[in-house]
């Protein structure tokens, strides 16, 4: 397998939407791939009919692009490989390596409850493993490997290391149900097995599926490919993730206003380390990636952190690309589309909009100034500002800023001078400066915000509020 093109494969089961720890084995595998000059596969485990719909599927596929994990050719439908899965199982039952159990529930059932009283493990014991097929009753049954019952079942991880099990820990499991479906312990082992998959990378949840999967592959004479065990993410109580944690879903990070860039460095840094480095671009990430720096403990979810990542890529984003950003955030949060003009706006003084911006919400506040049409309407917050005697310090202003240079230093001298003649702070100035002009208490500095508007606009504005 060493002289394989690397094939690894992501096999999310729709369930409605991309899981924050799905999105995760999905970049590990995503890298590892690219980092390697392989394919990274898409497989759509939807055997369960019942929760499986195509809007399910569609969920995992927008998250995924979302986040900019391409895969390479076609999804697989596990579902509809299902007539592959029972042939390989009929397979084995021809060369001996799986039989037919005619086992009803209930006599598995009081097999385990007679075992219970005597003490015994309750793992079932088939009487129709080595049972003669003449006496095989007219019957349904369910076709089980025939597992090893003495030794041990080994295998190698790149992150768990060597893992063993006692045989008898493992039962003869089911591959194909009574009325013919196959189990997803059969379905897996054949789609990696026919997709060429050399690297399967996926939670240590998974585990003890890797012991008992290595049986069927063992059976069949089939390589078995590399397995990496990841840690999964806990949160910040250290406790597994649920919703009691908050956002589960990819899509849920993507309407908090993260870019994917931002979300792919936090998330393989929960899990994965590159010496001490924390914050990278993507290209980086696929330079570095390996099976080295994957740890054994659970990785923390910690939204300070991400903030901090997500702040980083912010800075590092080219100015046309976080507009684009902004547009999918605006559509995925089903908000008004930007018009021309203001995408325009946003373009053209996105360097002053993003300084310290930790999320997409952020550039967008800040800009209100900007995307906003006047007359600006304070809101409470603002409106707290603009009382009698602000407004008649704005008044006083107005005719001033018709001299000043029109720059951030001029500007700056020029309020600065006023606040001494008034025996003024420069903030009981600023606030209801930057009231008036974007009826909002947030906005990029007073002084780089009225060079952005002009001269007109800004005596407009303050106008607007002061009569």
């Amino acid at each position: 397998m060493s002289d394989s093109q690397v094939i690894t494969r992501f096999a999310p089961s729709p369930t409605g939407y991309l899981h924050i720890g799905g999105a995760r084995t999905a970049l590990f595998n995503w890298l590892y791939a690219r980092a390697n000059n392989g394919k990274f596969m898409l497989r759509i485990e939807d055997t369960d009919r019942a929760r499986s719909t195509p809007e399910a599927t569609r969920a995992i596929f927008d998250g995924l692009k979302w986040l900019g994990l391409d895969w390479d050719g076609d999804a697989v439908s596990q579902f509809e490989r299902r007539a592959r899965h029972a042939e390989v199982a009929h397979a084995m039952l021809a060369n001996g390596t799986a039989y037919k159990c005619y086992a009803t529930k209930d006599e598995i059932e009081a097999f385990r409850d007679q075992a219970r009283a005597e003490g015994r493990p309750t793992l079932f014991q088939s009487p129709w493993r080595d049972a003669d097929p003449a006496i095989a009753p007219d019957a349904p049954y369910v076709v089980r490997l025939k597992a090893p019952r003495e030794g041990e079942i080994r295998i190698k991880d790149k992150v768990q290391k060597q893992v063993k099990w006692k045989a008898e820990a493992l039962d003869d499991l089911v591959m194909l149900r009574s009325d013919g479906t196959p189990t997803y312990m059969l379905a897996v082992v054949v789609d990696d097995h026919d997709m060429g998959v050399t690297h399967i990378i996926r939670g240590d949840d998974h585990l003890i599926n890797a012991g008992r999967q290595s049986l069927i592959y063992r059976a069949l004479g089939w390589d078995i490919p590399v397995f990496a065990h990841i840690p999964l993410i806990h949160g910040e109580d250290g406790k597994k993730l649920s919703k009691r944690h908050g956002a589960l879903g990819i899509e849920e990070y993507r309407a908090m206003g993260y870019t994917p860039a931002a979300l792919r460095n936090y998330l393989v840094r929960l899990g994965w380390s590159h010496g001490n480095d924390e914050l990278f671009t993507t290209e980086q990430a696929v330079e570095w990636f390996d099976f080295k720096g994957i740890g054994k403990a659970p990785a923390r979810l910690d939204f300070k952190k991400l903030d901090n990542v997500s702040s980083f890529h912010i800075q590092n984003t080219p100015d046309p690309d976080l507009v684009t950003h902004i547009e999918v955030y605006l559509s995925a949060t089903e908000q008004p589309n930007l018009t021309q003009q203001q995408r325009d706006n946003l373009l053209t003084h996105m360097q002053i909009l993003k300084n310290r911006s930790k999320k997409l919400p952020g550039i967008i506040e800040k800009a209100y100034f900007l995307l906003g049409e006047r007359p600006f309407i304070p809101n409470d917050a603002a409106a707290a500002h603009l009382n009698s005697v602000s407004r008649g310090i704005l008044n006083r202003l107005t005719p001033l800023l018709q001299s000043a240079s029109w720059s951030p230093d001029g500007l700056e001298d020029c309020l600065r001078c006023f606040a001494d003649t008034e025996n003024l702070n420069l903030g009981q100035i600023a606030q209801p400066l930057r009231a008036a002009l974007t009826g909002r208490t947030v906005s990029p500095s007073v002084f780089e915000m009225m060079v952005a508007l002009g001269k007109d606009e800004t005596i407009g504005r303050l106008q607007d509020a002061t009569v």
